[in-house]
């Protein structure tokens, strides 16, 4: 299984470079070979999912000198795989559906390439054992995000971009500055080296000034309140397909997993800091959902509700970070991080189900504005049943996926005796609910506003829409205790035991 990390990367990375040669020659290569490709990772990430061993792979065979590590390491835990998988699912259905929804846009390559570095740049993120190639393959995934939310070139997308890359870079600078003192203070880039270090450094001022900086950076890049005024116009002006990875995929691989990986694996647990990461994730997910109710724009709508479900998920890691920083009962942190993995998951599945179907609406009525819309149930039933079904997911009302990761964390936190978090946990979820009632209601039903001829859209994003509603209903068994210790202890395990990762590192 050793030889399969690298083909993450090698394979998407390859595809991207190849697609604008032989695309030249033939219209159906990218849009054949994209979802082959992520088809084949997607067996190779569920593979690995399902496989106890967790290992770590040497670029170029470059073995440690002195115990130590200078070469690239490739590291595969449970988490790495399980954030693999979510983007090699949600990337393999997006590209099934992008492939009657580009078609309306030209340079249908670029589409392809620009997205298959994407995916390998995320897949790098995911799998760098160290931090600056951690940086590198970040920015190969945002520079291909910038160019694919102004890949209509129109004035918005080209505004929405402008203002995504000055706060990315903003972003960018912050992080390559933190590394910067990082290498200065420990003179290593490897993660498990730097936390071998670390446990033994006496500058808490420092620690604590390099850790703002990095919930800074990666805040910027998941888009957590006050870090979020990029996030409505990009994913709102972006073609449906990419917003659906940049809110499904994009902000917790390269912004969410950061923290939570540098965080757990990397710094020594402080309560304050697991204080701080803890009311950024309340925030977001009370602010978030507050700015969401008044939007009358769908993709701006579901733009502010993934703040507010981000924040749902920093929330039960922080509750997480807190427990274990306070020394309190590891079974309760076990639980909340639990939750959050669980809402990682759920929210790739629902949130890029809900952009899928905004981009459906658009296709056909060539309108995002609510107020314009009505009745499109009749004429689109596929869209408007699968739409129902996510709607009902984010808004945690059962048998849906969400109501089970939401209700994990909020017994984590009543159990853990944080019951204010608990009962704003509750209050924001019913505020999802009436936003997401009022946009069925505009939307699919009351009186049809000159759509009657319209017709559902083709096979390919209907099969796509299909696939993520069964996925809104059968990730539900994840709540089964036995069934969610296959799936998801594996990454619970790597964040709570900080020598497991360590050690995966063998210098």
């Amino acid at each position: 299984m050793n030889s399969l990390i690298p083909l993450f990367i090698i394979i998407p990375l390859a595809i991207a470079f190849i697609i604008p040669v032989i695309g030249k020659l033939t219209n159906y290569f990218a849009k054949t070979i994209t979802p082959i490709m992520l088809l084949i990772l997607c067996f190779f990430s569920v593979t690995l999912l399902f496989n106890n061993n967790q290992e770590s792979y040497i670029v170029g065979g470059w073995q440690p000198v002195d115990n130590i590590p200078i070469g690239i390491y490739l590291v595969l835990d449970g988490f790495s795989k399980l954030i693999l998988c979510i983007i090699s699912v949600i990337g393999f259905l997006v590209s099934i559906y992008s492939i009657s929804y580009i078609s309306k846009y030209t340079s249908e390559n670029n589409f392809y390439a620009l997205f298959c570095l994407m995916i390998a740049g995320m897949n790098g993120v995911v799998l760098s054992g160290d931090i600056f190639n951690l940086f590198v393959f970040l920015e190969i995934s945002v520079i291909a995000s910038y160019a694919l939310v102004a890949f209509g070139v129109g004035k918005n997308e080209l505004e929405a971009s402008f203002k995504y890359q000055v706060l990315g870079n903003i972003a960018s600078f912050l992080i390559l500055f933190s590394i910067a003192l990082l290498y200065w203070q420990t003179k290593t880039l490897n993660i498990a080296d730097i936390s071998n270090i670390l446990k033994t450094h006496d500058s808490s001022a420092f620690l604590t000034f390099t850790q703002i900086l990095l919930i800074t950076g990666f805040g910027l890049k998941a888009a957590i309140i006050p870090f979020h005024a990029w996030l409505p116009d990009a994913h709102s002006s972006a073609p449906s397909p990419v917003s659906a990875m940049l809110s499904g995929v994009l902000i917790k691989a390269i912004g969410v997993y950061v923290i939570v990986r540098l965080f757990f694996n990397m710094f020594a647990f402080t309560y304050e800091i697991a204080v701080v990461i803890t009311v950024l994730g309340t925030l977001s997910m009370i602010i978030g959902s507050l700015l969401a109710i008044n939007q009358w724009d769908i993709k701006r709508l579901l733009a502010y509700s993934s703040i507010s479900q981000i924040g749902y998920i920093i929330l039960g890691f922080g509750i997480g970070m807190m427990i274990l920083a306070k020394g309190g009962k590891e079974s309760l942190a076990v639980l909340a991080i639990s939750g959050s993995l669980f809402h990682m998951v759920n929210h790739s599945v629902f949130k890029g189900l809900l952009f899928l179907g905004a981009g459906a609406i658009e296709y056909r009525t060539n309108t995002r504005d609510m107020n314009q819309l009505g009745g499109l149930s009749e004429n689109m039933p596929i869209t408007s049943t699968t739409s129902l079904g996510a709607s009902m997911s984010i808004s945690g009302i059962p048998p849906f996926n969400g109501f089970f990761s939401k209700l994990i964390i909020i017994i984590a936190a009543v159990q853990a005796k944080f019951y204010l978090l608990a009962f704003l946990a509750v209050i924001v979820s019913i505020i999802t609910l009436a936003y997401f009632l009022k946009f069925q209601k505009a939307v699919f039903y009351g009186k049809n506003k000159n759509f009657k001829d319209i017709k559902e859209v083709p096979f390919a994003m209907s099969l796509s829409m299909i696939v993520l509603v069964i996925l809104c209903l059968g990730l539900s068994v994840l709540a089964i205790p036995s069934i969610r210790e296959v799936v998801l202890d594996q990454a619970v395990n790597s964040l709570i035991n900080v020598d497991e990762y360590v050690n995966l590192v063998k210098y």
